[in-house]
């Protein structure tokens, strides 16, 4: 390496540190913070914090801790059947967008206003259309004849109704992505495939979803990130009941922090999952990095 080369090196990592430490700050303080926080009882008396450490007595909690256990298995339901259903349902838009010869800007449209949308707002909107009694979901169904049900206050209902919120609102987030996977596709691969005769079933399955697999890929680890962070949408429409039906992690950690006052074990609970989703994130993308890799 010559002069002119090392010194350009150095001067891209003179310029980069600033920015580098700033951020290795912000993330690593909140974490040591935490870490510190989670081997201790926090109780407040007079306006102050008083720590009495406790070991990992806050870790050996989270096994029996029945709330904590029905916020990740919601979780998990919720992540899994949201997320496939608004790729299938992203795909399909992206599909049938990049096949429309006309008026593709309207749909581009139409289809991202959900993400447009702020959380408190959506929230509202459901809720009001949720409604037992005069939402207009009930009233649609008895239309046609078909019995009201109360979406959001029936345990085997109100994690099903949530999910199918999320899925309207963050649809779009697939259906961009995708689209623009789509688009970057080469087209003389498809003009091959049609000279030789396939068929649109057989392009989509041999040519498009292939091609699309590191898209899709990237796609459902940043939408599966997200879901399992939820809690607005929980929040706003059912308080994490009935029961426990829709009990989330994000919302019992909210819980321990704000409602039980247990900063301690709010601790413990947050970074047991951060810790958890980190090494999910990286399974996840050393599985798509080595599936590119391979011949």
């Amino acid at each position: 390496m010559n002069d002119a080369a090392r010194n350009d090196r150095l001067w891209r990592w003179l310029t980069l540190a600033p920015a580098l430490a700033i951020l290795t700050v912000l993330t690593l303080l909140p974490v040591i913070e935490l870490l510190a926080m989670s081997v201790h009882e926090i109780a407040w008396r007079d306006g102050q914090s008083h720590w009495r450490f406790i070991g990992a007595a806050n870790y050996a909690a989270l096994a029996g801790d029945q709330l904590f256990v029905a916020g990740v298995a919601n979780t998990l339901v919720f992540a899994v059947a949201g997320v496939v259903a608004q790729m299938a349902l992203g795909f399909f838009l992206a599909l049938f967008t990049s096949h429309v010869v006309r008026g593709q800007g309207f749909y581009r449209l139409v289809f991202l206003l959900p993400i447009l949308i702020p959380g408190i707002v959506i929230g509202a909107i459901w809720k009001l259309m949720y409604n037992p009694d005069f939402g207009i979901i009930n009233q649609a169904l008895g239309l046609v004849g078909l019995e009201p049900h109360d979406w959001l206050g029936e345990p085997s209902l109100a994690l099903a109704s949530v999910i199918a919120v999320d899925t309207w609102h963050w649809t779009p987030f697939c259906f961009l992505l995708l689209l623009a996977g789509l688009e970057s596709l080469p087209r003389d691969v498809y003009e091959a495939v049609r000279v030789d005769g396939a068929s649109a079933w057989q392009e989509l399955i041999h040519v498009t979803l292939p091609m699309m697999l590191p898209t899709i890929a990237v796609t459902l680890v940043f939408r599966l990130i997200v879901a399992f962070k939820v809690f607005d949408e929980v929040y706003l429409l059912t308080g994490g009941g009935p029961g426990t039906s829709t009990e989330v992690i994000s919302f019992s950690i909210y819980r321990r922090f704000f409602t039980e006052d247990r900063a301690g074990y709010g601790s413990a609970l947050s970074l047991t999952v951060l810790f958890t989703l980190t090494a999910a994130i990286v399974l996840a993308v050393t599985a798509v990095q080595r599936r590119q890799m391979r011949p």
